[in-house]
């Protein structure tokens, strides 16, 4: 049992070495902020989505109770 924790580990360490070494770090191009600012818009687009489509779901879910308890 002890052998099978330290041989988990092992993986683990190899695992996380090579996703450290798979990780690459770009320069700052024109075309690189742009998309990241285009992503963030479209990000920031889908959030207030989300957050009106909860909102009227909300709504309803109170019009029906409502509904149904006449």
């Amino acid at each position: 049992m002890g052998s099978s924790g330290f041989a988990s580990r092992v993986i683990l360490k190899g695992t996380i070495k090579k996703l450290a070494t798979k990780m690459v770090i770009t320069s700052g191009n024109e075309e690189d902020k742009g998309s990241q600012e285009k992503e963030s818009k479209e990000e920031t687009i889908l959030a207030m989505l989300g957050i009106i489509g909860t909102i009227l779901n909300l709504i309803v879910i109170i019009f029906v109770y409502i509904y149904t308890t006449l």
